[in-house]
């Protein structure tokens, strides 16, 4: 159902990057499945992220992964029009919290951004990873490198100050959409996703903390 209902809320053409698709056919095609299947049957959001009996977590937490970067992608590719280099010259989360970028390339030192720059970078960034064999492997039988779970880890921390910006300086926009609901039910899924697994480090999450 909220798959669905994003589609109506969300313009697809707008979504920031191609989405990411499972192979069908493969154990982490029918995991998703899985996934999306709770979530429509209306579960209990907490229930909806834990693991399922005998799967393997890191292939859980790469399902989800994925899943979130589509999501948020589409929520800020159509949010973007609000979110230019004259409205948001710093990526900020209000006046307390200023997100810099640095990945190993380009910006090898924290580096101010606006936000638009910042999220044009992260979205490049994470499509890199998740691309990537290496790190996310799609073949039965290719493990998980030993840092999987950190480069995710570093993956949701970037995704979760999204949320941030989009809440804290874009949610009358989110409301003029008719898109709260959606947004907030993706919010708390990933929010109890992050925390489950004990993802993301719980000073990041300051910013949101009244909505926990």
């Amino acid at each position: 159902m909220m798959a669905l209902c994003l589609k109506q809320v969300f313009n697809k053409d707008k979504t920031f990057r191609p989405r990411k698709k499972f192979e069908p056919g493969t154990q982490r095609f029918e995991l998703y499945k899985k996934a999306q299947a709770s979530l429509k049957s209306g579960l209990d959001l907490k229930a909806v992220v834990q693991l399922p009996p005998g799967e393997s977590i890191n292939d859980w937490i790469a399902v989800h992964v994925v899943d979130f970067f589509n999501r948020i992608n589409l929520i800020y590719g159509t949010m973007s029009e609000y979110c230019t280099e004259r409205s948001c010259p710093i990526m900020s989360g209000g006046l307390k919290y200023e997100y810099r970028w640095q990945d190993d390339s380009k910006y090898k030192k924290p580096t101010k951004l606006s936000a638009p720059q910042y999220m044009c970078m992260l979205m490049d960034w994470i499509e890199m990873l998740i691309n990537n064999e290496d790190i996310f492997p799609t073949r039965i039988g290719v493990p998980f490198p030993k840092q999987f779970q950190q480069v995710c880890t570093k993956i949701l921390t970037r995704l979760f100050r999204v949320f941030v910006h989009v809440y804290i300086h874009h949610f009358d926009s989110i409301i003029n959409m008719g898109a709260e609901a959606h947004v907030n039910t993706c919010y708390k899924h990933f929010y109890y996703f992050i925390r489950e697994f004990s993802l993301v480090d719980h000073r990041e999450l300051e910013p949101l903390v009244r909505m926990h």
